[in-house]
């Protein structure tokens, strides 16, 4: 679920950088990339052969209108994300982003289909076509493995939570998305998008680029339309750090307002899913489907109370007049092109009517970067020791010591290009009554929360912070790993407080984002705020399936 490389840069660069189908034989050759080119061609770039398809740029509410009047079925799109799935995923771009496909999808597809002629649709998913991230568990004929093998033939007792409410508004789990293996959090020199079972998602606005991780599958499904709308996870940067670089709006909200039973853990304190989309409008009507209180979550209790049953409501084209937006200028600076982006976004939002305070610094960044490390080292090894409990026999692995033996004895398959060290940091952690992570804990609360964002908003009596989300895309590269410039995930993670990346513009054919977050359970605000800021520009553009990016465009194309 995170996103980082743990040297000079901050953890959510790192895991980012580090943290920053079925079937064994299938997984580790079909999967498998093919080399890319190193060399930019642009005037070949332009032909990609990439067919027009009927459904791309489609939202949920037109997908809606479409069932609605009888020019679609449920059945027949997902017959036609199916064959998008086959023309650009598994063939022609190869972009790798479906590890699985649901083989029950059709089924289920004319179950909703029969539900909406006798009684009408549940609600606004009723027979959309969505994608979730291989590490959301289903107690189906579908895998939950991480992306690793080690977690290939093991069968969840029940649904996660999160499929679970998927399939209760009527929406159809078209298959699972590929992603940086365990999250991102195996090796401090991992490439993102990589794993053992999946082999590596390529960024569909160039191939050669990376998509970010961890949710680095569901980032290029959506941005390429393979599905309506897909889930991600995220511990540090792995929803709105692929929404950066897919150009997408990615909703990383409040830890407890999604529950995580049955989701393949990192930590428990900073582990939530959330919506990954093109738009804001499709982004809250999911999130919507996706929150309540879960006995079997703790973290979920905080939520009560918080918990709105709509959170389209929010969407207000007007909804940046009067707002007062804090800009922590310490996560610009990486990248001259963002930054102007950035300060062309932040004058977009005064002319909206937006007071801006700039800066409205925050003087804990960087200072609890060790802490998290060392947090989430621990709750990794407590928490997947659980979730590995919780599968019983069904599963070859019981505990991390387990999956570490088996990527060990599976070298080949499993680290051809990286290996498992932050996995053995973690093993050799002690229980979470140590001493050294109660006062890490302590320490990234805070210092997150009371002495930083809760303490800068009350400063400067703040609606919402922003920061640009990280910079364009890096080259995949699988023999050094990931090589990010910068990120603004970490403040907001760590904190467990919602985040939304929304598209702010191009730099050289590729997207980069804005992000606005703020306090907990603060979801209406920043979804309002991001909306009336999405529909003031309308940054985002579809993916040009370029073979190399094309250095040749105006930075700002």
């Amino acid at each position: 679920m995170t996103g980082k490389n743990l040297d000079h840069r901050t953890v959510a660069d790192s895991r980012r950088d580090f943290l920053k189908v079925s079937g064994v034989a299938l997984a580790c050759t079909a999967f498998l990339p093919e080399l890319l080119s190193s060399q930019p061609n642009p005037a070949a770039a332009q032909d990609t052969g990439v067919p027009r398809f009927e459904l791309d740029e489609a939202s949920i509410a037109t997908l809606q209108l479409g069932l609605k009047s009888g020019e679609y079925t449920s059945k027949k799109l997902v017959e036609m994300y199916l064959s998008r799935i086959e023309a650009i995923d598994r063939h022609g771009p190869s972009l790798n982003a479906v590890i699985e496909i649901n083989p029950d999808a059709a089924a289920i597809a004319d179950q909703v289909d029969a539900e909406r002629k006798a009684k009408g649709p549940r609600g606004p998913l009723h027979g959309i076509p969505v994608l979730i991230k291989d590490n959301i568990a289903t107690a189906d004929k579908m895998q939950t493995t991480a992306g690793s093998l080690s977690l290939v033939g093991s069968i969840p007792p029940h649904d996660s939570a999160v499929a679970a409410k998927l399939r209760a508004a009527g929406a159809v789990i078209l298959g699972k998305t590929n992603l940086s293996e365990w999250a991102n959090l195996r090796s401090s020199h991992s490439t993102s998008g990589w794993s053992g079972r999946g082999g590596l998602t390529k960024n569909p606005y160039a191939l050669d680029r990376n998509p970010s991780g961890s949710s680095s599958g569901s980032g290029t499904a959506v941005a390429s339309n393979l599905c309506a709308v897909a889930v991600g996870s995220e511990t540090d940067g792995s929803i709105v750090s692929p929404s950066n670089n897919c150009g997408l709006v990615g909703i990383k909200p409040t830890v407890g307002l999604i529950a995580r039973t049955g989701i393949i853990p990192i930590s428990h304190t900073q582990d939530t899913a959330g919506p990954m989309t093109r738009t804001v409008a499709d982004a809250a009507a999911l999130l919507s489907i996706l929150t309540g209180v879960d006995g079997r979550d703790p973290a979920t209790a905080a939520a009560t109370g918080h918990i709105e049953p709509d959170y389209t409501k929010f969407l207000d084209k007007d909804g940046l007049r009067g707002a007062r937006i804090g800009v922590v200028r310490k996560y610009a600076g990486f990248n001259t092109d963002v930054d102007s982006l950035f300060d062309e976004a932040i004058g977009a939002m005064k002319h909206a009517g937006a007071e801006i305070i700039d800066p409205a610094e925050i003087p804990t960044i960087g200072k609890f970067d060790d802490a998290e490390l060392l947090v989430l080292l621990y709750e990794f090894k407590d928490d997947l020791n659980r979730y590995l409990a919780w599968l019983g026999a069904s599963t070859q692995v019981h505990t991390m010591k387990d999956v570490i033996e088996f990527n060990d004895d599976h070298r080949d398959q499993e680290m051809p290009y990286f290996g498992q060290d932050l996995m053995v940091q973690s093993e050799a952690k002690g229980p979470l009554t140590t001493p050294e992570y109660v006062k890490a804990l302590d320490d990234c609360r805070r210092q997150s929360r009371t002495e930083g964002i809760d303490a800068v908003m009350d400063k400067f009596k703040l609606n919402a912070l922003i920061a640009p989300t990280g910079g364009p895309a890096w080259t995949t590269d699988l023999l050094n790993g990931d090589h990010t410039v910068g990120g603004s995930s970490t403040l907001a993670a760590v904190a467990g407080y919602p985040n939304i990346n929304v598209p702010m513009g191009f730099t050289f054919g590729m997207p980069v984002g804005i992000s606005f977050f703020g306090r907990a359970w603060s979801e209406p605000t920043l979804i309002r705020l991001a909306y009336a800021y999405e529909q003031l520009t309308n940054a985002r553009k579809p993916p040009s399936f370029l073979p190399v990016a094309d250095l040749s465009l105006n930075s700002k194309k």
